[in-house]
């Protein structure tokens, strides 16, 4: 048995008192893939913005994986006229269009569904899906909270099937090959590694509730987050900067940037501290929100469209946090939505920075170059990108569909789950003001009740993660 094969068996046990029921739906109990040419027949659910890459992604492989995007989904009808088109033109043919996931999950002929919902419906749709009996592909973070990661590992391990993190770094020749540098001690013994998020965000402006518009299924949309009205500066993408919807940019652009991090460092266990703090800088809060009337924050002005400086924003849009693991070992992430003029390492938005006995190595998108000591000219580095696949990381996905092997997946839901608990730690810290003391066996705060509350969350009926999945 091979040391990963080890790891991945461990992970379903990685918190006290847990442990998998018999085996539920095999990945052959459902949809079987007799053969290893035959097609699978994908659906995309969440069409729009990260679910349109999803899709570019699948046309992309139709030929050369024998992949058929044979359904779309979302909420929002109004997008399926446009996204046809696109599946037409990419792929030559017409899919069907659905609103309601739970019908897409009865088809028995779909075998593998590929998530672009937002965060709070990552967790509960994977479940869904591996009990219909479908492997899945998620975006990144996995989850929402902490607990709803666990029940996604059990929930893949119970069913055996195929269930991949949209984390596609991992699916990159560059940074594997770095990875690997580091892992065989190119610069020596690692202590710390940084990981740096630096994307300008204005703000997204205020509105007042409404109605949904025409087409848009908004209460599935709300799905197992709490009811409250409309409203349009809440709902499309900007869901990512609301607490019951999002986590942030931390937990948006962050996942990419803290996996890095911690596969780098060779960490597949969870930190033991955490500290993180941060705010809302250079926008107007809504003072006529209580809960803003307190909070001083710095105004900068340069948004000069009347009141597009103004937000209800909820999570920070800038943050910084600190963790350390159980050998000392340290990991640092910032994230930052002012314009800085890309003041990462070396002029990059988001980069990785490793640190280690005998020097330090850098990370930039698929690009790596590696120092020694007090040098300014790096010793090793990465070559000239040579993907052979357009879309690597949901390649992968289905190469590891056809093997029936876990061990092929390059970022199987442990992975995810372990790197999505990065944020989320870091969001929970942010949100109760202090440094927190966490325990990996149980996946707890130590004494701290108030903490281990926001390690989930009150979901709406019937839009539950259950206990036993």
């Amino acid at each position: 048995m091979t040391k990963r094969r080890e790891f991945i068996k461990k992970s379903v046990l990685g918190s006290a008192g847990i442990a998998v029921g018999a085996t539920g739906f095999s990945a052959k109990s459902y949809n079987s893939i007799a053969g290893s040419n035959e097609r699978i027949n994908l659906a995309v659910i969440g069409i729009r913005n990260q679910g349109s890459v999803h899709i570019d992604s699948w046309c992309s492989l139709a030929k050369s994986h024998n992949v058929f995007l044979k359904t779309l989904c979302d909420t929002d009808e109004q997008l399926f006229g446009s996204r046809i088109k696109m599946v037409m033109d990419k792929a030559g043919h017409k899919p069907v269009t659905e609103w309601d996931l739970r019908k897409v999950l009865d088809d028995k002929e779909i075998h593998a569904v590929s998530l672009a919902v937002p965060n709070h419906w990552h967790a509960l749709a994977t479940i869904w899906a591996c009990q219909a009996g479908k492997h899945v592909y998620v975006e990144k973070p996995a989850s929402h909270n902490i607990r709803e990661g666990r029940k996604m590992v059990e929930a893949a391990r119970k069913t055996g099937l195929m269930v991949q993190c949209g984390l596609n770094n991992r699916s990159s020749s560059n940074v594997r090959e770095a990875i690997k540098f580091l892992h065989d001690g190119g610069i020596g013994e690692l202590f710390m590694a940084r990981a740096l998020c630096f994307k300008a965000r204005d703000s997204y402006g205020m509105a007042r509730d409404s109605k949904p518009p025409a087409g848009f299924h908004y209460d599935m949309w709300l799905g197992p987050a709490p009811w409250r009205p409309y409203n349009v500066k809440r709902s499309h993408y900007v869901w990512h900067w609301y607490w019951d919807t999002g986590n942030g940019d931390t937990g948006n652009t962050g996942p990419h940037m803290l996996d890095i991090a911690r596969w780098g460092l060779n960490k597949n266990e969870h930190p033991v501290s955490v500290y993180s703090t941060g705010g809302i800088y250079g926008l107007n809060r809504d003072e006529t929100r209580p809960e803003n009337r307190t909070k001083g924050v710095m105004v900068y002005g340069d948004v000069e469209a009347y009141g597009r400086d103004k937000t209800t924003q909820e999570t920070p849009n800038t943050q910084t946090c600190a963790y350390k693991y159980a050998d000392g070992t340290l990991l640092e992430f910032e994230c930052r939505g002012r314009y800085t003029n890309h003041e990462g390492s070396d002029g990059s938005e988001v980069t990785n920075v490793f640190y280690g006995t005998e020097g330090w190595l850098q990370i930039m998108g698929d690009t790596w170059k590696a120092f020694r000591g007090r040098e300014r000219t790096p010793f090793a580095g990465s070559k000239p990108v040579t993907e052979t696949s357009p879309a690597p990381n949901y390649a992968n996905f289905i190469d590891a569909i056809r093997a029936d092997n876990i061990d092929v997946l390059n970022c199987e839901i442990y992975e995810g789950f372990l790197s999505s608990t990065l944020p989320h730690l870091a969001n929970i810290s942010y949100r109760v003001g202090r440094s927190l003391r966490f325990i990996g066996e149980s996946e707890k705060f130590a004494d701290d009740s108030e903490a281990d509350a926001l390690l989930t969350r009150i979901y709406r009926v019937p839009y539950v993660v259950p206990d036993t999945v």
